[in-house]
């Protein structure tokens, strides 16, 4: 059987590997908000260029 020290350990852990879940999908939603962005700055430069080309 486990000693209250090993559910206490046990339960540390449990804690800290959801935290780390946590942080691990705000970190991925920041970088696809970043993605999402910098696709966004790109397609803008390619329809300016675009439109540029098609009426000079």
């Amino acid at each position: 059987m486990s000693t209250p020290d090993e559910s206490e350990e046990r339960a540390r852990n449990r804690q800290i590997a959801q935290n780390e879940q946590r942080r691990k999908a705000v970190t991925a939603i920041r970088v696809s908000g970043w993605a999402i962005f910098i696709t966004f700055v790109i397609a803008a430069i390619v329809a300016g260029i675009v439109w540029a080309w098609t009426h000079r």
